[in-house]
């Protein structure tokens, strides 16, 4: 392959993280909100947010790219084809976010919320300082895979196309011909993109257990161990300290 080819390679895979990036940034907006809803006591707000839920859940992304990009335009909203394509990735991949949110912030200890009801903690106060802190953690591992999900997910952008990398690849293909050359090598970009994403989302998970006392087990480079404790039950704690 050329140097205009490669270059093009790399415009796309630059395009394909921003719309990573973007719709990432919109759908962990829309998992926090409508997970948390999904915990309300009120049956309106959960009823609301399950059904938006179950709609995006149960919607395909690229049809809702095609309505968002075509349709609305007869409605009199036109969308470039970047927002389109970061608008239908958000709410559907925010949407199974929402259930990664909704699912740790039951798995916190009923005791940790009696705790800091005990210290006159508002239900904001509870979420901020006692729930969310430790249920952070426990979203980091399944966020990832669905981090490496919206990413392999672009690729539906192209359809619209939008010059990210598999519609690069594509011209490329066109120009050169070389189909087995010119997809291996968007094979390899995605894994370098994908095994990036990893590695910070890790270190990340770290952060976060590490701000509440916890110690993550290290494992190898390409793997981790699974935790196994020796000890006898641990104190109840409140936002991670000792009480």
């Amino acid at each position: 392959m050329t140097g205009p080819l490669w270059e093009l390679l790399f415009k796309g895979a630059w395009i394909t993280v921003q719309l990573m990036i973007y719709s990432a940034a919109l759908a962990a907006f829309v998992a926090f909100g409508i997970g948390m809803a999904r915990t309300s006591r009120l049956w309106g707000v959960r009823f609301l947010s399950g059904v938006y839920v179950e709609f995006f859940r149960g919607t395909s992304a690229l049809v809702l790219m095609f309505w968002l990009f075509f349709a609305l335009p007869l409605l009199g909203w036109q969308l470039a084809g970047m927002w389109a394509g970061t608008l239908a990735l958000g709410l559907s991949y925010g949407a199974y976010g929402s259930e990664i949110v909704r699912g740790a912030l039951q798995s916190v200890a009923p005791a940790q919320r009696e705790a800091a009801v005990a210290l006159s903690f508002t239900p904001w106060q509870r979420m901020r300082k006692v729930i969310l802190p430790q249920a952070v953690p426990e979203m980091m591992p399944p966020f990832n895979n669905l981090l490496i999900e919206l990413l392999k997910g672009t690729a539906l952008a192209s359809l619209l196309s939008i010059g990210e990398l598999t519609f690069e690849a594509k011209l490329a293909r066109l120009s050169t011909g070389e189909s087995a050359q010119v997809y291996g090598i968007i094979l390899v970009m995605y894994f370098v993109i994908a095994f990036v994403v990893t590695r910070v989302m890790r270190l990340l998970e770290r952060r976060a257990k590490a701000s509440i006392g916890q110690t993550p087990e290290r494992g190898g480079r390409f793997s981790r161990k699974l935790p196994v404790s020796e000890q006898g039950p641990q104190p109840s704690t409140v936002g991670g300290g000792a009480r």
